[in-house]
């Protein structure tokens, strides 16, 4: 089944991981032919923590990145072979499948090793190479490869031996014989018993005789030999042919094959192979062999799905998206999205959040949200919307909110958004790191690169406790990031107003038209959104520069 993942923004807030989680949810009840994966690319944010753990809800897994992997490529459909197993057997899947490679495996089921045609191919050109050569035998294969029935199967199930047809005269046979001993042969003979009588007396580990219909027994006295006794109902030259395909699979194994992980990537494991002999290369999950990649894995680049929810911008996006293939997007934002290859699906609207355009998709297909849906739904719209009273709220978001609220089971949904900032953070708690990137958006304009994070507060009292050191790292994620400018946003939710800390960037800062409180710290009586109130402020500051610049 196709997988699409689906995703906010990589300082996801409430609103981005509300609408992945819940737009999933509606996908996976209108269409069976996809799998729907919400996941997040960030942390989750004390208030999200809070909200899925009362809800009862796992929320989505942390994705660190879209980049093609070797999971996504692997072949987990084989034979399972065990070492001991006829050549003959992998020779015919080789031929039947075309495959280049196949795993092999011990009687335990543990991976043995990665047989390719080269080794298949490496095995009859030496046959015709150098002396004679020494096969390894195992008795039990003859009757898997040879049809015929057993006189008797002897003491040795496993033994190296050369092979030889007794098909000269016995007194040059036995020159013959005797020139190879101390290696004692395996015999192929047809009805000649002077020969049988010879292998017998000399104790050769195994007689292959041939010449007899089936059910025909020869007259010999077998009593004193150890060795097996097979009667082949093919000729000899055939049976010969076949008893070198009874060969075990091990002796065809190498063991210098490299072994990567399901985790590795796509472009480093090419990178393995292309510049190696290998035809083929084991994939293991940690020590669990998993499935196997050959060089026709990597012509075709595999391409994820994703669904990109409450941002627009492949900068804003999970890492590798670049790589991804893009099939929807829902947002309230401003629009800057990458080309597409294709058409794709897009609902952007002007609305306070993007669980209300969510919520809107389960109106428009006659679907009603389950109560937990409803109330993450909710908890999206009044977080963006600041309880509603962010100057980004419009009729819809309140129509939104009034529609979800028998489906999660509310009295005053005002109330249950009131509880859920009066939960959030705590200014003094917090890594100063973490709430600065805990809702972080990074713009370019006029010449300038800026970022504005943004973290929603029930009181304002504990700014001054922790503004030195928030301050201080503005600037560290300012430098590391490459900003000109970094600034965090403290909104009060309930008085309705917020602080501005300012890393610095004089030129910009000088022009602010909010009143200054003390280095860095500025007043914004009646400010709430970032996106409606602030930016605007940023960029007529930016504009006015630059023409004051160029003038």
């Amino acid at each position: 089944m196709n997988r699409v993942f689906i995703t906010g923004h990589r300082n996801p807030d409430m609103d981005s991981i509300c609408s992945a989680f819940c737009y999933a949810d509606l996908k996976r009840r209108i269409d069976s032919r996809s799998s729907y994966q919400p996941v997040r690319c960030g942390p989750l944010t004390k208030g999200v923590k809070q909200l899925f753990e009362r809800e009862g809800i796992t929320p989505p897994p942390f994705q660190k990145d879209l980049y093609p992997r070797i999971r996504d490529i692997v072949k987990t459909d084989y034979q399972h072979y065990l070492v001991h197993d006829p050549l003959l057997d992998i020779i015919k899947l080789l031929n039947e499948r075309t495959l280049s490679v196949t795993p092999v495996f011990h009687g335990d089921g543990s991976y043995a090793g990665l047989l390719s045609v080269d080794e298949v191919s490496s095995f009859f050109i030496k046959e015709h190479v150098g002396d004679r050569p020494r096969y390894h035998f195992v008795i039990d294969n003859f009757s898997r490869v040879i049809p015929g029935e057993w006189i008797q199967e002897g003491s040795r199930k496993q033994f190296k031996a050369p092979l030889m047809t007794g098909a000269m005269p016995s007194e040059i046979s036995r020159k013959r014989i005797e020139a190879l001993l101390p290696d004692k042969p395996v015999m192929v003979v047809g009805m000649r018993k002077e020969i049988v009588d010879m292998a017998v007396e000399m104790q050769f580990p195994a007689l292959i005789l041939t010449g007899y219909e089936p059910g025909e027994r020869p007259d010999y006295d077998f009593s004193s030999y150890q060795g097996a006794v097979c009667i082949s109902h093919l000729d000899t030259a055939e049976t010969i042919r076949r008893l070198r395909l009874s060969l075990p699979i091990e002796n065809l194994l190498t063991d210098n094959i490299p072994r990567v992980q399901a985790d590795d990537l796509f472009d480093d494991v090419k990178q393995i192979l292309v510049s190696s002999e290998y035809r083929g290369l084991p994939v293991f999950e940690g020590d669990r062999f998993c499935g196997f990649v050959t060089r026709r894995c990597f012509i075709d680049r595999p391409k994820k799905q994703v669904i990109m929810t409450d941002h627009n911008e492949p900068d804003q996006s999970i890492w590798g998206i670049e790589d991804a293939e893009v099939v929807e997007i829902l947002d309230h934002h401003r629009f800057a999205a990458e080309k597409t290859r294709y058409p794709i699906y897009i609902s952007s609207a002007p609305v306070g959040s993007t669980c209300t355009i969510v919520h809107d998709h389960y109106r428009r297909s006659g679907i009603t949200p389950e109560r937990s849906i409803a109330r993450l739904l909710l908890a999206g719209i009044l977080s963006d919307t600041v309880l509603l009273k962010s100057p980004t709220t419009t009729p819809v978001d309140r129509e939104a909110v009034s529609a979800l609220t028998g489906p999660a089971e509310l009295e005053d949904p005002i109330a249950y958004g009131q509880q859920m900032f009066s939960a959030g953070l705590s200014l003094t708690d917090e890594d100063p790191r973490e709430l600065i990137l805990s809702d972080f958006k990074v713009y370019g304009e006029f010449g300038c690169r800026f970022a504005i994070g943004q973290v929603e507060v029930v009181t304002l009292e504990e700014a001054g406790e922790v503004k030195d050191a928030l301050l201080e790292m503005l600037g560290q994620v300012g430098e590391r990031k490459g900003l000109d400018w970094v600034m965090l946003l403290i909104t009060d939710v309930i008085k309705e107003k917020s602080l501005l800390l300012s890393s610095g960037y004089e030129l910009g800062e000088k022009r602010l038209s909010y009143r200054k409180l003390a280095a860095g710290l500025y007043d914004l009586p009646g400010v709430l959104s970032r996106k409606k109130q602030l930016l605007p402020e940023i960029l007529r500051v930016l504009e006015e520069h630059q023409h004051r610049g160029s003038s």
